[in-house]
Protein backbone atom coordinates (compact mmCIF):
# COMPACT_ATOMS: atom_id res chain seq x y z
CA UNK A 1 0.00 0.00 0.00
CA UNK A 2 1.77 3.49 -0.98
CA UNK A 3 1.81 6.31 1.23
CA UNK A 4 -0.93 8.66 -0.14
CA UNK A 5 -3.17 5.57 0.17
CA UNK A 6 -2.24 4.97 3.87
CA UNK A 7 -2.77 8.87 4.23
CA UNK A 8 -6.29 8.83 2.46
CA UNK A 9 -7.66 5.97 5.23
CA UNK A 10 -6.70 7.94 7.91
CA UNK A 11 -7.99 11.53 6.76
CA UNK A 12 -11.40 10.66 4.91
CA UNK A 13 -11.41 14.70 4.04
CA UNK A 14 -8.82 14.20 1.58
CA UNK A 15 -10.29 10.99 -0.02
CA UNK A 16 -9.95 13.27 -3.72
CA UNK A 17 -6.42 12.63 -3.91
CA UNK A 18 -6.57 9.30 -3.90
CA UNK A 19 -6.95 9.69 -7.72
CA UNK A 20 -4.41 12.51 -8.11
CA UNK A 21 -1.79 10.90 -6.81
CA UNK A 22 -0.07 7.11 -6.15
CA UNK A 23 3.49 6.62 -6.16
CA UNK A 24 4.68 3.22 -6.65
CA UNK A 25 7.74 2.61 -4.54
CA UNK A 26 10.38 0.11 -5.92
CA UNK A 27 12.51 -2.33 -3.38
CA UNK A 28 15.52 -4.31 -3.35
CA UNK A 29 13.57 -7.09 -2.07
CA UNK A 30 11.34 -7.19 -4.84
CA UNK A 31 14.31 -6.44 -7.65
CA UNK A 32 15.03 -9.10 -10.18
CA UNK A 33 18.91 -8.55 -9.70
CA UNK A 34 20.21 -12.20 -9.32
CA UNK A 35 23.83 -11.48 -8.28
CA UNK A 36 26.98 -13.42 -9.77
CA UNK A 37 29.23 -13.85 -6.43
CA UNK A 38 32.61 -14.95 -7.84
CA UNK A 39 34.53 -17.13 -5.22
CA UNK A 40 37.68 -14.83 -3.88
CA UNK A 41 40.88 -17.39 -5.40
CA UNK A 42 38.67 -17.37 -8.53
CA UNK A 43 40.98 -16.64 -11.87
CA UNK A 44 39.28 -14.01 -14.38
CA UNK A 45 40.53 -14.46 -17.53
CA UNK A 46 41.79 -11.02 -19.16
CA UNK A 47 41.53 -12.01 -22.66
CA UNK A 48 37.92 -12.35 -22.43
CA UNK A 49 36.51 -10.28 -19.41
CA UNK A 50 36.37 -6.13 -19.21
CA UNK A 51 35.72 -4.00 -16.08
CA UNK A 52 32.07 -2.84 -17.49
CA UNK A 53 31.41 -6.93 -18.65
CA UNK A 54 32.49 -8.25 -14.86
CA UNK A 55 30.81 -5.01 -13.08
CA UNK A 56 27.46 -5.21 -15.12
CA UNK A 57 27.10 -9.43 -14.63
CA UNK A 58 28.27 -9.37 -11.10
CA UNK A 59 25.80 -6.52 -9.89
CA UNK A 60 22.95 -8.40 -11.79
CA UNK A 61 22.59 -5.19 -14.79
CA UNK A 62 23.07 -8.03 -17.15
CA UNK A 63 23.33 -11.60 -17.35
CA UNK A 64 25.16 -14.13 -20.02
CA UNK A 65 22.91 -16.11 -21.41
CA UNK A 66 24.86 -17.74 -24.60
CA UNK A 67 27.87 -16.97 -26.23
CA UNK A 68 28.05 -13.20 -26.65
CA UNK A 69 24.86 -12.73 -25.87
CA UNK A 70 23.26 -10.65 -22.45
CA UNK A 71 19.77 -10.54 -20.89
CA UNK A 72 18.95 -7.13 -20.05
CA UNK A 73 17.92 -7.47 -16.55
CA UNK A 74 15.39 -4.71 -14.82
CA UNK A 75 18.37 -2.62 -14.06
CA UNK A 76 19.96 -2.71 -17.40
CA UNK A 77 16.74 -2.37 -18.78
CA UNK A 78 15.91 0.72 -17.22
CA UNK A 79 19.66 2.48 -17.96
CA UNK A 80 18.47 1.81 -21.64
CA UNK A 81 15.54 3.54 -21.48
CA UNK A 82 16.67 6.57 -19.91
CA UNK A 83 19.34 6.46 -22.54
CA UNK A 84 17.10 6.08 -25.58
CA UNK A 85 14.96 8.87 -23.97
CA UNK A 86 17.72 10.86 -24.14
CA UNK A 87 18.25 9.90 -28.18
CA UNK A 88 14.32 10.78 -29.14
CA UNK A 89 14.28 14.12 -27.22
CA UNK A 90 17.85 14.89 -29.71
CA UNK A 91 16.12 13.29 -32.84
CA UNK A 92 12.63 15.27 -31.92
CA UNK A 93 14.72 18.43 -32.07
CA UNK A 94 16.30 17.65 -35.42
CA UNK A 95 13.18 16.23 -37.26
CA UNK A 96 13.73 12.81 -37.15
CA UNK A 97 10.99 10.39 -36.76
CA UNK A 98 10.79 7.27 -35.17
CA UNK A 99 9.64 3.90 -37.13
CA UNK A 100 10.46 0.50 -36.84
CA UNK A 101 11.64 -1.80 -39.66
CA UNK A 102 12.15 -5.75 -39.68
CA UNK A 103 15.12 -7.35 -38.18
CA UNK A 104 15.25 -9.66 -41.03
CA UNK A 105 16.00 -8.28 -44.56
CA UNK A 106 15.15 -9.90 -47.65
CA UNK A 107 18.99 -11.41 -48.68
CA UNK A 108 17.79 -9.85 -52.61
CA UNK A 109 18.17 -6.52 -51.46
CA UNK A 110 21.81 -7.02 -50.01
CA UNK A 111 22.92 -8.81 -52.82
CA UNK A 112 21.52 -5.63 -55.15
CA UNK A 113 24.43 -4.04 -53.18
CA UNK A 114 27.20 -5.73 -53.22
CA UNK A 115 27.22 -6.75 -49.29
CA UNK A 116 25.86 -10.14 -49.69
CA UNK A 117 29.43 -10.64 -50.71
CA UNK A 118 31.55 -7.84 -49.28
CA UNK A 119 30.54 -8.31 -45.73
CA UNK A 120 31.61 -11.97 -45.32
CA UNK A 121 31.13 -14.03 -42.48
CA UNK A 122 29.75 -11.71 -39.96
CA UNK A 123 26.97 -11.40 -41.51
CA UNK A 124 24.03 -13.45 -40.25
CA UNK A 125 21.70 -15.46 -42.93
CA UNK A 126 18.89 -17.52 -42.60
CA UNK A 127 16.29 -19.52 -44.80
CA UNK A 128 12.80 -19.92 -44.80
CA UNK A 129 10.64 -22.87 -45.27
CA UNK A 130 10.74 -21.52 -49.18
CA UNK A 131 14.55 -21.12 -49.41
CA UNK A 132 14.52 -17.25 -49.69
CA UNK A 133 17.40 -15.98 -48.30
CA UNK A 134 16.94 -13.25 -45.42
CA UNK A 135 19.57 -11.25 -43.08
CA UNK A 136 19.63 -10.93 -39.29
CA UNK A 137 20.40 -7.51 -39.75
CA UNK A 138 23.36 -5.82 -38.43
CA UNK A 139 21.97 -2.39 -40.23
CA UNK A 140 19.47 -1.54 -42.33
CA UNK A 141 20.19 0.79 -45.61
CA UNK A 142 18.67 -1.68 -47.62
CA UNK A 143 15.67 -2.23 -45.79
CA UNK A 144 14.89 1.55 -45.46
CA UNK A 145 16.18 2.45 -49.03
CA UNK A 146 13.70 -0.13 -50.35
CA UNK A 147 11.25 1.33 -48.24
CA UNK A 148 11.33 5.00 -49.47
CA UNK A 149 11.84 3.35 -53.18
CA UNK A 150 8.22 1.69 -53.14
CA UNK A 151 6.11 3.99 -51.19
CA UNK A 152 5.53 6.55 -53.24
CA UNK A 153 7.40 9.27 -55.30
CA UNK A 154 9.13 11.66 -52.85
CA UNK A 155 8.47 15.37 -53.88
CA UNK A 156 11.44 17.70 -53.63
CA UNK A 157 9.13 19.36 -51.20
CA UNK A 158 9.17 16.44 -48.42
CA UNK A 159 13.12 16.49 -48.33
CA UNK A 160 14.78 16.40 -46.26
CA UNK A 161 13.66 13.12 -45.15
CA UNK A 162 15.13 11.73 -41.40
CA UNK A 163 13.99 8.37 -40.19
CA UNK A 164 15.47 6.12 -37.37
CA UNK A 165 15.00 3.58 -35.37
CA UNK A 166 16.47 1.86 -32.01
CA UNK A 167 16.86 -2.27 -32.42
CA UNK A 168 18.73 -5.25 -32.16
CA UNK A 169 21.48 -5.70 -34.50
CA UNK A 170 23.20 -9.05 -35.14
CA UNK A 171 26.89 -9.65 -36.00
CA UNK A 172 28.74 -13.13 -36.28
CA UNK A 173 31.32 -12.10 -33.84
CA UNK A 174 34.09 -14.90 -34.29
CA UNK A 175 35.32 -14.35 -31.16
CA UNK A 176 32.44 -12.25 -28.52
CA UNK A 177 34.61 -10.33 -26.18
CA UNK A 178 34.56 -7.70 -23.57
CA UNK A 179 30.61 -8.10 -22.22
CA UNK A 180 28.44 -5.96 -24.62
CA UNK A 181 31.19 -4.18 -25.84
CA UNK A 182 31.79 -6.79 -28.93
CA UNK A 183 29.21 -9.39 -29.05
CA UNK A 184 26.53 -10.88 -31.32
CA UNK A 185 23.38 -9.44 -30.45
CA UNK A 186 23.38 -5.89 -29.60
CA UNK A 187 21.68 -2.88 -29.13
CA UNK A 188 21.54 -0.22 -31.59
CA UNK A 189 19.93 3.02 -33.05
CA UNK A 190 20.21 4.21 -36.68
CA UNK A 191 19.00 7.00 -38.44
CA UNK A 192 18.90 7.41 -42.14
CA UNK A 193 18.80 10.68 -44.00
CA UNK A 194 16.95 11.21 -47.42
CA UNK A 195 18.19 14.55 -49.56
CA UNK A 196 18.23 16.05 -53.04
CA UNK A 197 21.53 17.47 -53.39
CA UNK A 198 24.90 16.42 -52.41
CA UNK A 199 25.47 20.01 -50.82
CA UNK A 200 21.73 19.80 -48.65
CA UNK A 201 23.03 16.30 -47.50
CA UNK A 202 25.95 17.84 -46.14
CA UNK A 203 23.60 20.46 -44.95
CA UNK A 204 21.62 17.87 -42.92
CA UNK A 205 24.82 15.47 -42.04
CA UNK A 206 25.99 18.76 -40.11
CA UNK A 207 22.54 18.89 -38.27
CA UNK A 208 23.00 15.25 -37.06
CA UNK A 209 26.67 15.34 -35.65
CA UNK A 210 25.53 17.86 -33.69
CA UNK A 211 22.87 16.37 -32.15
CA UNK A 212 24.97 13.17 -31.28
CA UNK A 213 27.57 15.28 -30.10
CA UNK A 214 24.16 16.71 -27.86
CA UNK A 215 23.47 13.45 -26.94
CA UNK A 216 27.17 12.64 -25.40
CA UNK A 217 27.08 16.00 -24.47
CA UNK A 218 23.95 14.91 -21.90
CA UNK A 219 25.41 11.72 -21.09
CA UNK A 220 28.44 13.97 -19.24
CA UNK A 221 31.55 10.96 -20.29
CA UNK A 222 34.32 12.66 -22.58
CA UNK A 223 33.98 11.85 -25.54
CA UNK A 224 35.93 12.12 -29.11
CA UNK A 225 34.84 12.79 -32.45
CA UNK A 226 37.27 11.83 -35.29
CA UNK A 227 37.50 11.26 -38.59
CA UNK A 228 36.65 7.40 -39.27
CA UNK A 229 36.75 4.70 -42.14
CA UNK A 230 34.01 4.28 -44.56
CA UNK A 231 34.57 0.53 -44.57
CA UNK A 232 31.59 -1.86 -45.73
CA UNK A 233 29.37 1.14 -45.11
CA UNK A 234 30.75 3.18 -47.78
CA UNK A 235 30.03 6.86 -48.63
CA UNK A 236 32.53 9.96 -49.04
CA UNK A 237 33.45 10.47 -45.79
CA UNK A 238 32.63 9.52 -41.83
CA UNK A 239 33.05 10.32 -38.56
CA UNK A 240 33.33 8.14 -35.19
CA UNK A 241 32.26 9.14 -31.70
CA UNK A 242 34.60 7.24 -29.32
CA UNK A 243 35.08 7.11 -25.29
CA UNK A 244 38.75 6.66 -24.14
CA UNK A 245 39.74 3.16 -22.50
CA UNK A 246 42.83 1.26 -22.43
CA UNK A 247 40.51 -1.99 -23.94
CA UNK A 248 38.87 0.05 -26.79
CA UNK A 249 39.72 -2.10 -30.09
CA UNK A 250 40.88 1.50 -32.02
CA UNK A 251 43.65 3.61 -32.29
CA UNK A 252 43.09 7.32 -32.34
CA UNK A 253 45.56 9.63 -33.60
CA UNK A 254 45.29 13.23 -32.13
CA UNK A 255 46.93 16.13 -32.63
CA UNK A 256 47.41 17.99 -29.00
CA UNK A 257 47.66 21.50 -30.77
CA UNK A 258 44.93 22.02 -32.85
CA UNK A 259 42.66 19.48 -31.56
CA UNK A 260 42.42 17.24 -34.95
CA UNK A 261 41.50 13.56 -34.27
CA UNK A 262 41.59 10.39 -36.78
CA UNK A 263 41.25 6.92 -36.88
CA UNK A 264 44.35 5.29 -37.36
CA UNK A 265 43.24 3.37 -40.05
CA UNK A 266 43.43 6.53 -42.47
CA UNK A 267 47.19 6.65 -41.83
CA UNK A 268 49.47 5.11 -43.89
CA UNK A 269 52.25 5.08 -40.79
CA UNK A 270 50.59 5.97 -37.91
CA UNK A 271 53.64 5.46 -35.63
CA UNK A 272 55.04 9.03 -37.01
CA UNK A 273 51.88 10.31 -38.23
CA UNK A 274 52.37 14.59 -38.28
CA UNK A 275 49.02 16.52 -38.35
CA UNK A 276 47.67 17.83 -41.87
CA UNK A 277 46.24 20.47 -40.14
CA UNK A 278 49.30 22.32 -38.76
CA UNK A 279 52.60 19.57 -38.94
CA UNK A 280 52.62 18.74 -34.98
CA UNK A 281 52.92 14.84 -34.15
CA UNK A 282 50.15 13.48 -33.46
CA UNK A 283 49.58 11.40 -30.40
CA UNK A 284 47.72 7.63 -29.88
CA UNK A 285 45.28 6.95 -28.11
CA UNK A 286 42.55 3.79 -27.69
CA UNK A 287 39.39 4.28 -27.97
CA UNK A 288 36.38 2.34 -27.72
CA UNK A 289 33.98 3.58 -30.78
CA UNK A 290 30.23 4.08 -29.78
CA UNK A 291 28.88 6.09 -32.46
CA UNK A 292 29.80 6.41 -36.40
CA UNK A 293 27.96 8.90 -39.20
CA UNK A 294 28.42 8.21 -42.97
CA UNK A 295 27.83 10.66 -45.72
CA UNK A 296 26.59 7.84 -48.64
CA UNK A 297 25.95 10.11 -51.85
CA UNK A 298 24.00 7.49 -54.14
CA UNK A 299 25.99 3.91 -52.44
CA UNK A 300 22.05 2.73 -51.48
CA UNK A 301 19.63 5.05 -53.75
CA UNK A 302 21.14 3.75 -56.77
CA UNK A 303 21.40 0.32 -57.08
CA UNK A 304 17.85 -0.08 -55.11
CA UNK A 305 16.38 2.99 -57.50
CA UNK A 306 15.16 5.24 -54.59
CA UNK A 307 14.83 8.55 -56.46
CA UNK A 308 12.61 12.00 -55.46
CA UNK A 309 10.99 14.47 -57.93
CA UNK A 310 12.78 17.24 -58.66
CA UNK A 311 11.03 21.28 -59.39
CA UNK A 312 10.52 20.04 -62.99
CA UNK A 313 9.19 16.94 -62.10
CA UNK A 314 11.61 14.84 -62.91
CA UNK A 315 13.06 11.66 -61.02
CA UNK A 316 16.66 12.35 -59.62
CA UNK A 317 18.59 10.07 -57.45
CA UNK A 318 18.17 11.00 -53.26
CA UNK A 319 21.41 11.56 -51.38
CA UNK A 320 21.63 9.36 -48.37
CA UNK A 321 23.29 9.66 -44.88
CA UNK A 322 23.39 6.96 -42.31
CA UNK A 323 24.45 7.55 -38.74
CA UNK A 324 24.43 4.80 -35.73
CA UNK A 325 24.78 4.89 -31.92
CA UNK A 326 26.02 1.33 -30.39
CA UNK A 327 23.25 2.17 -27.79
CA UNK A 328 23.83 -1.17 -25.57
CA UNK A 329 27.30 -0.50 -26.25
CA UNK A 330 27.24 3.18 -24.89
CA UNK A 331 26.29 1.75 -21.56
CA UNK A 332 28.74 -0.29 -21.72
CA UNK A 333 31.36 1.89 -22.35
CA UNK A 334 30.43 4.59 -19.79
CA UNK A 335 30.86 2.14 -16.92
CA UNK A 336 33.98 1.12 -18.76
CA UNK A 337 35.07 4.60 -18.44
CA UNK A 338 33.77 5.87 -15.00
CA UNK A 339 33.92 2.63 -12.84
CA UNK A 340 36.54 1.64 -10.10
CA UNK A 341 37.10 -1.30 -8.60
CA UNK A 342 34.00 -3.32 -7.47
CA UNK A 343 31.62 -0.26 -7.64
CA UNK A 344 29.86 0.69 -11.12
CA UNK A 345 30.06 4.34 -11.72
CA UNK A 346 27.00 5.72 -13.73
CA UNK A 347 26.50 9.13 -15.31
CA UNK A 348 23.34 11.28 -13.57
CA UNK A 349 21.16 10.99 -16.38
CA UNK A 350 21.43 7.23 -16.95
CA UNK A 351 22.01 5.45 -13.33
CA UNK A 352 18.55 2.98 -13.06
CA UNK A 353 17.67 4.65 -9.54
CA UNK A 354 19.19 8.28 -8.75
CA UNK A 355 18.24 7.37 -4.77
CA UNK A 356 18.84 4.45 -2.83
CA UNK A 357 17.06 4.83 0.45
CA UNK A 358 18.38 2.34 3.43
CA UNK A 359 16.19 1.57 6.04
CA UNK A 360 16.95 1.01 9.72
CA UNK A 361 17.93 -3.16 10.36
CA UNK A 362 15.05 -4.86 12.09
CA UNK A 363 15.14 -5.19 15.64
CA UNK A 364 17.59 -2.52 16.24
CA UNK A 365 17.51 0.69 18.40
CA UNK A 366 16.86 2.48 15.32
CA UNK A 367 13.90 0.47 13.85
CA UNK A 368 11.73 2.94 15.38
CA UNK A 369 12.58 5.13 12.80
CA UNK A 370 11.54 3.23 9.93
CA UNK A 371 8.11 5.30 9.85
CA UNK A 372 10.39 7.94 7.85
CA UNK A 373 11.62 5.42 5.04
CA UNK A 374 8.11 5.68 2.92
CA UNK A 375 7.57 9.30 3.98
CA UNK A 376 11.19 9.84 2.62
CA UNK A 377 10.39 8.17 -0.27
CA UNK A 378 7.23 10.18 -1.06
CA UNK A 379 8.92 13.51 -0.74
CA UNK A 380 11.62 12.75 -2.97
CA UNK A 381 9.50 11.25 -5.60
CA UNK A 382 7.93 14.71 -5.50
CA UNK A 383 10.87 16.79 -6.32
CA UNK A 384 11.50 17.44 -9.82
CA UNK A 385 14.31 15.14 -11.44
CA UNK A 386 13.70 12.42 -8.88
CA UNK A 387 10.23 11.22 -10.51
CA UNK A 388 9.88 7.29 -10.24
CA UNK A 389 14.12 6.91 -9.63
CA UNK A 390 14.13 5.97 -5.52
CA UNK A 391 14.51 2.59 -4.86
CA UNK A 392 13.77 1.29 -0.88
CA UNK A 393 16.77 -1.21 0.27
CA UNK A 394 13.85 -2.68 2.38
CA UNK A 395 16.05 -6.06 3.60
CA UNK A 396 15.93 -4.94 7.03
CA UNK A 397 17.72 -8.12 8.10
CA UNK A 398 20.92 -7.10 7.01
CA UNK A 399 22.57 -4.60 8.76
CA UNK A 400 23.01 -1.10 7.17
CA UNK A 401 26.08 -1.08 6.55
CA UNK A 402 26.17 -4.36 4.14
CA UNK A 403 23.53 -2.20 2.41
CA UNK A 404 25.35 0.65 1.68
CA UNK A 405 28.07 -1.43 0.08
CA UNK A 406 25.91 -3.04 -2.11
CA UNK A 407 24.12 0.53 -3.25
CA UNK A 408 27.84 1.52 -3.60
CA UNK A 409 28.33 -1.51 -5.95
CA UNK A 410 25.09 -1.08 -7.65
CA UNK A 411 26.36 2.81 -8.55
CA UNK A 412 23.51 4.60 -7.30
CA UNK A 413 24.74 8.05 -7.50
CA UNK A 414 23.16 9.11 -3.73
CA UNK A 415 22.36 6.95 -0.72
CA UNK A 416 20.36 8.10 2.19
CA UNK A 417 20.45 6.18 5.45
CA UNK A 418 17.63 6.34 8.13
CA UNK A 419 20.02 4.99 10.99
CA UNK A 420 20.57 5.69 14.80
CA UNK A 421 20.24 10.22 13.95
CA UNK A 422 17.20 9.74 12.91
CA UNK A 423 15.49 8.58 15.99
CA UNK A 424 17.01 11.81 17.46
CA UNK A 425 14.49 14.87 18.88
CA UNK A 426 15.54 16.51 15.26
CA UNK A 427 15.96 13.74 13.22
CA UNK A 428 18.70 13.09 11.27
CA UNK A 429 19.45 11.52 7.74
CA UNK A 430 23.43 10.65 6.74
CA UNK A 431 23.29 11.26 2.65
CA UNK A 432 26.30 9.52 0.94
CA UNK A 433 27.41 10.65 -2.36
CA UNK A 434 29.22 7.80 -4.51
CA UNK A 435 30.38 10.18 -7.22
CA UNK A 436 33.09 12.21 -4.80
CA UNK A 437 32.81 9.73 -2.02
CA UNK A 438 31.23 12.25 0.17
CA UNK A 439 28.83 11.91 3.37
CA UNK A 440 26.70 14.48 4.95
CA UNK A 441 24.40 13.91 7.78
CA UNK A 442 21.34 16.74 7.21
CA UNK A 443 17.68 17.72 8.43
CA UNK A 444 14.53 16.85 6.71
CA UNK A 445 14.08 20.42 5.77
CA UNK A 446 17.93 20.64 4.37
CA UNK A 447 17.88 17.03 2.56
CA UNK A 448 15.01 18.57 0.47
CA UNK A 449 17.07 21.52 -0.11
CA UNK A 450 20.17 19.56 -1.15
CA UNK A 451 18.21 17.31 -3.52
CA UNK A 452 16.88 20.11 -5.23
CA UNK A 453 20.18 21.70 -5.91
CA UNK A 454 22.12 18.73 -7.40
CA UNK A 455 18.75 18.28 -9.42
CA UNK A 456 19.18 21.48 -10.76
CA UNK A 457 22.91 21.39 -11.25
CA UNK A 458 22.30 18.18 -13.59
Amino acid sequence: MTKTIQFIIRHGKYRHLLFCRRIHQYTVSELFQPLHVRPKDAIVKEESTSLSQKLLVDCGVINCRSNGMFALLPLGQRVITKLMKVIDEEMKLVGAQKMLLPLLTSGQLWRATGRWESTGQELMKVQDRHNKDYVLSPTHEEAITNLVSEVYPLSHRQLPLSLYQITSKFRDEMKPRFGLLRCKEFMMKDLYTFDSSEEAAVTTYNKICGAYDRVFQRIGVPFLKVAGDCGNIGGSFSHEYHYQAAIGEDTLLLCEACGVSTNAELVTNSDDASCDKCGNHMTKTAGIEVGHTFLLGTKYSGPLKASYQNEKGKPELLQMGCYGLGVSRIMAATVEVLSQGDCIRWPWVLAPFKVCLISPKKGSKEASAVSWVAHLADVISSIPGFEDDVIVDDRDTLTIGKRVMKAKEAGYPLIIVVGKAACQDIPLFEVINTKNNDSQILSHKLLSGYLREISREQ
